[in-house]
């Protein structure tokens, strides 16, 4: 059964002079997630943060540290994140030879996993590991950079995943990541996603705005 609505803002669009207060402010208007996208340069086109800057923002705040691996190969660095205090830790099926091995060792360091799909990447993929995992991550982009557009073909993707974590009948998170707006919110929702990503579209107006801004992601308007 679908979940209700939860957000988790990306960090990737705060303002990385001031995280900690960024993070406070995200929570104060009503976040349920802190998504945290580590990316290497290698497996994306790009390079964000470590451990250390996870581990750094963890007293600032109690909700839960969703973490997105796009790293390969990322066996090494699971437990790093995992002590820093992740609370979910997401992987990506190519990012090592033996993915289910991965998430065992994610669930045996205390952190849930998640299984996160890019746009080529086929629902099916899931199927050997749905009674595994506590999260599966469409992503609606490209990993690499924020401010993408929407991949409207992802949007049957989602829904052909609802069905498989409805037929499962465990309580799996639906997420999707990659240009999520209050347009692109209600399809997604529609689809059967439970977890929205926003980056760009909670961090815009100042703190000040970003209760608004999670309560327009979450409402589809």
């Amino acid at each position: 059964m679908q979940q209700a609505v939860r957000i988790a803002p990306s960090i990737l669009a705060a303002d990385f002079s001031r995280l900690g207060e960024e993070i406070r402010a995200v929570e104060a208007g009503g976040a349920d997630y802190i998504h945290i996208d580590v990316m290497d340069g290698h497996f994306v086109p790009n390079l964000t943060i470590g451990a250390g800057v996870v581990k750094a923002l963890r007293p600032h705040t109690a909700l839960p540290f969703d973490v997105h691996l796009m790293i390969s190969p990322v066996d090494a660095f699971v437990a790093g994140f995992a002590e820093a205090g992740a609370n979910i830790i997401t992987v990506h099926p190519e990012a090592g030879p033996h993915v289910h091995r991965t998430v065992q060792l994610i669930r045996s360091l205390g952190c849930k996993p998640g299984l996160a799909l890019n746009p080529g990447t086929p629902a099916e993929v899931v199927d050997n590991l749905i009674d595994s995992i506590d999260l599966i991550l469409v992503m609606s982009v490209n990993p690499g950079f924020g401010g993408q557009s929407f991949i409207d073909s992802q949007l049957a993707k989602i829904g052909a995943i609802r069905r498989k974590i409805d037929a499962s009948g465990r309580a799996i998170d639906l997420e999707v990541d990659g240009g999520i707006t209050t347009k692109t919110a209600p399809s997604v929702i529609a689809a059967g996603a439970d977890v929205l990503v926003a980056g760009t579209a909670t961090f815009t107006g100042g703190a000040a705005q970003y209760g608004r801004n999670i309560a327009a992601l979450r409402s589809g308007r």
